[in-house]
């Protein structure tokens, strides 16, 4: 089983996906760049959970 992801992390995804979902990839790392580059999300860790979960749902179309 995998951890669950909270409220804040799909929203946020998912508002990034709205936006710019051309941008993203089903590549982990280069989602890390472009999630710090279009939020401003402070703790690294965030960004990578974001990205993490931009990637799974990319990966899902």
């Amino acid at each position: 089983m995998g951890r669950i992801k909270t409220t804040f992390i799909k929203r946020k995804t998912k508002e990034l996906l709205a936006l710019h979902g051309n941008a993203f990839t089903t590549d982990f790392e280069q989602n890390k760049v472009i999630t710090a580059r279009h939020t401003s999300v402070q703790s690294k860790k965030l960004r990578n959970i974001i990205a993490g979960y931009m990637t799974r749902l990319k990966k899902k179309e």
